[in-house]
């Protein structure tokens, strides 16, 4: 099988113990992970070669890092070495109607200060089929954005599809240009597009028809249509459009589903009720990785693609830290109905 590539920015996650506030705790769990990194590990999982590509500090961090990665079996030899820092986020995980909330401390990062040039993405991309990258990654930094944009551009040279998660993050566009100014040339060389309803809005202005995803459980799935079909006109490279759909009761209740647009067929999977949510944060990554597994395995499949993705995702939320750590057993397990959670002897 030949690999999948994915680029971006691995952190330094620190996190309160259990559901402790900023304010209470005296110490944190230390966690690596990032967009583009977490879905490496969910595919590395499914046993799909998978190298992650990023530029980290040549200090004790940035090999740890490093060596989370390798330990997960993500391929790590186009790693490049840079810059002063590894970038930090703080969580403080949230409960019932308290949402949890996430401090940055990525300025002046090694992947932030990153510029074409610097990867040899020809050396990178052979033997890969697919390529994946996130809107976290050009929202960093204006090199940050370049280095994407030349490594999509790459990729298309050579054939290999490309997906994106547009992953609107308004914390992160600090550098003086908006969304709107960056991502439409990204975008335009993507055959899979992976977003939710703030994520279209925001990056390209383009609304679901008549849903305030601040009131509880929006989970029609309908109403996403126009969103998909207007992400594909716009961008006609597309030959798939996804949506997630969470319905989010409280910080610990989520309905969580997902619907897919191929240009021809309007494909909804099953939903599920995530009622003792342990970690959201990845749930989208893991739904990435589940979906990118899921469109290699199943070609000929996309529902079955796409209800892979949702219980994969389904699943991440049970799971502590940014990865999912779950495998394909797992996963067809609850795609089959089994949901009981019993033990395994």
């Amino acid at each position: 099988m030949k690999k999948v590539v994915t680029f971006g920015e691995i952190m330094l996650r620190l996190t309160p113990p259990g559901y402790l506030r900023f304010s209470q705790t005296n110490a944190f769990d230390a966690i690596y992970g990032g967009g583009e990194s977490n879905v490496a590990v969910s595919l590395a999982n499914y046993g799909v070669p998978v190298d992650f590509v990023t530029r980290i500090p040549d200090n004790d961090i940035g090999k740890c890092a490093m060596m989370e990665m390798r330990k997960r079996g993500v391929g790590v030899d186009h790693m490049i070495y840079g810059g002063d820092r590894l970038g930090i986020y703080f969580l403080e995980i949230g409960a019932v109607s308290r949402g949890s909330k996430v401090v940055y401390d990525r300025a002046y990062s090694s992947m932030s200060t990153i510029k074409k040039g610097m990867i040899d993405w020809e050396e990178v991309f052979k033997d890969a089929q697919w390529f994946h990258w996130t809107g976290i990654t050009p929202a960093i930094s204006q090199g940050a954005a370049d280095v994407c944009l030349e490594a999509v551009q790459a990729a298309n040279q050579l054939g290999i599809v490309v997906s994106t998660d547009l992953n609107y993050r308004k914390k992160l566009w600090k550098y003086g240009k908006e969304p709107g100014e960056i991502m439409p040339d990204l975008v335009a060389g993507c055959d899979v597009i992976l977003g939710n309803e703030e994520d279209a809005e925001k990056h390209f202005d383009i609304h679901p028809d008549s849903v305030d995803v601040t009131q509880g459980d929006t989970m029609d799935a309908q109403a996403y249509r126009s969103v998909c079909v207007q992400l594909m006109e716009r961008f006609p490279r597309a030959k798939k459009v996804i949506t997630t759909l969470r319905g989010s009761i409280n910080a610990s209740h989520n309905s969580w589903s997902g619907v897919l647009y191929n240009g021809k067929e309007f494909l909804e999977a099953p939903t599920y009720q995530i009622t003792h949510i342990v970690d959201r944060v990845g749930g989208g990554d893991s739904f990435m990785g589940g979906l990118i597994y899921g469109l290699i395995h199943y070609p000929d499949d996309d529902q079955k693609a796409l209800n892979y993705a949702v219980a994969a995702s389904c699943l991440k939320h049970t799971i502590y830290g940014d990865a999912n750590q779950v495998t394909i057993d797992e996963v067809e397990k609850l795609m089959s109905g089994d949901a009981s959670g019993r033990v395994a002897r």
